[in-house]
């Protein structure tokens, strides 16, 4: 369904990386974990996860979206917001889709993995479980290149002092000397972390391949059920 939508707000969360909150002329119902797309053209409709909880976001949908220069495919959907915004346009989307939403009817822990602002996807589940008092064992694993990526990591880790059920480890490839977290690749974190995954939830958000890897590597290295894999990536892959 096409729905326009005011630009209320273009913020910066890191280098090239934009959190946008968008208001809907009518609400959107969605899940937790599902997407939106928008519309740049009549047949070319760019998808971005949802980043705010379906719960509890007043009506504005929150948008992360990381936009660096060699990535026309993002930029072009931020330009097209800072335009919308400074002339009080309207953005056309699309909404909304993705069958990865969190499974509430589930008793099984969550392992939320995010590779860059995939994160975007695993905070509107998070922060959904968190509204909903959800007492399940919560572990989210956020990979980036450097600490400057990890925008939310404030955040999260303030989450998970407040939050005995809630476990966050950042993961990152290139880590300064006063590094407290984990270093490397993400995947390569949760295999040496977990003895098993066979009674997991797994949400997983990043790029095609990383997605792809995880469900290989878990479910042949750690037991993991696929049916209990969920991505937006595998409807594609």
């Amino acid at each position: 369904m096409t729905i326009k939508c005011k630009v209320k707000s273009i913020e910066p969360l890191a280098c090239n990386t934009y959190q946008i909150l968008l208001h809907p002329e009518t609400p959107v119902a969605f899940k937790a974990g599902q997407y939106l797309m928008v519309e740049m053209g009549e047949k070319d409709k760019r998808p971005f996860s949802i980043a705010s909880s379906p719960c509890r976001h007043e009506g504005e949908l929150e948008l992360h979206i990381g936009a660096a220069e060699h990535n026309a495919y993002a930029l072009e959907v931020v330009e097209a917001m800072q335009k919308a915004l400074a002339e009080d346009g309207d953005i056309a989307i699309d909404a909304p889709h993705g069958e990865a939403w969190v499974k509430e009817d589930s008793d099984r822990p969550l392992l939320l993995v995010a590779g860059g602002t995939g994160f975007s996807y695993v905070r509107s589940i998070l922060d959904h479980c968190i509204a909903q008092n959800s007492q399940k064992e919560i572990h989210l694993y956020w990979g980036a290149k450097d600490e400057r990526q990890l925008y939310a990591k404030a955040e999260l880790t303030e989450i998970a002092e407040k939050h005995s059920n809630v476990h966050f480890v950042p993961v990152v490839e290139d880590a300064p000397a006063a590094w407290s977290g984990q270093t490397g690749n993400v995947l390569e974190a949760i295999n040496h972390n977990f003895e098993s995954l066979a009674d997991y939830d797994i949400y997983i958000a990043g790029r095609f391949e990383m997605a792809g890897a995880a469900r290989e590597q878990f479910t042949e290295k750690k037991d993991a059920k696929r049916e209990h894999m969920y991505a937006d990536a595998y409807a594609f892959i």
